[in-house]
């Protein structure tokens, strides 16, 4: 390019695929990127929500958005929603890899170091890292296939660069349970951000873009007490709201963000200065 334009930031008639598409974070995604003129594909583990999520963004911003049943932590199953969604929209442009969880045992992801049991951290583990590295691989062979490049942005967390501060969580929980941050979640989202800067070398030949946000502490669901403990840590002195990745999202998404790779984008309040 050699002028920019506004024009950059539009993705019309990109095809965008959202892990966890269907998620607290992941609904704003999505609807970021249909604004944006995007086609939407929306992987989720949840397919009601995501065939939901698909006829919203259809209606409202004429778009093509189909959701899809996957388990980004099982091969086979995301093999075979990769192939849909080319099926389906012929092509890739961009990828959110997006999907994580904090398990479906509460009591147990909250557990101490010192008890944390190896079939709990290798539940995080099969999601927050092995579905990152198992949905890039796929797409990032699809786009280079198809020889015209692509963006590949991948979601970390404030806690994957820097420990967390053991005392906001006194009196703290997070949907009835007493919570803090596990060694699993760190570790796991530490290795997203080490996953993009390698991709990012691997296929800069191939003009694959690969980049990560890292979102700081999130409204969803925590109590009053844990919220105003995470908010005196920051200097904008509040959590963030979930609409508050999207803008990051679609610049790197975007051409925009054309000599961008290997970056790690924090969006934090400025927690990450002090």
């Amino acid at each position: 390019m050699d002028s920019f334009s506004l024009s950059n930031f539009q993705l019309v008639d990109k095809v965008a695929v959202v892990t966890g598409g269907a998620g607290i974070i992941g609904k704003h995604f999505c609807r970021g990127l249909a604004e944006a003129g995007a086609h939407v594909a929306i992987l989720d583990i949840d397919k009601p929500s995501a065939l939901e999520l698909a006829g919203e963004l259809k209606n409202h911003f004429e778009i093509e958005a189909i959701g899809y049943q996957c388990d980004v932590s099982n091969v086979e199953s995301v093999t075979k929603s990769i192939k849909k969604v080319v099926g389906d929209f012929g092509q890739i442009d961009v990828l959110l890899n997006n999907a994580a969880t904090k398990s479906d045992d509460l009591g147990a992801f909250f557990s101490t170091f010192e008890d944390y049991e190896l079939e709990q951290w290798q539940k995080i583990m099969a999601v927050n890292i092995d579905g990152m590295f198992l949905v890039a691989q796929a797409v990032g062979k699809q786009m280079k296939s198809q020889g015209c490049g692509g963006s590949i942005i991948q979601i970390a967390s404030i806690y994957g660069i820097m420990a967390p501060d053991p005392r906001i969580y006194d009196g703290a929980t997070y949907l009835g349970h007493q919570i803090n941050t596990p060694a699993a979640y760190s570790v796991a989202k530490a290795g997203v951000i080490g996953l993009s800067r390698y991709l990012a070398t691997y296929w800069a030949s191939a003009n694959i873009r690969v980049n990560s946000i890292t979102p700081g502490g999130v409204e969803s669901g925590q109590n009053e007490r844990f919220k105003a403990n995470y908010s005196n840590r920051v200097p904008m002195k509040r959590m963030a709201n979930a609409s508050e990745m999207v803008g990051a999202m679609i610049y790197l998404a975007s051409d925009a963000s054309s000599y961008v790779t290997g970056q790690n984008l924090v969006i934090d309040g400025g927690l990450s200065v002090w």
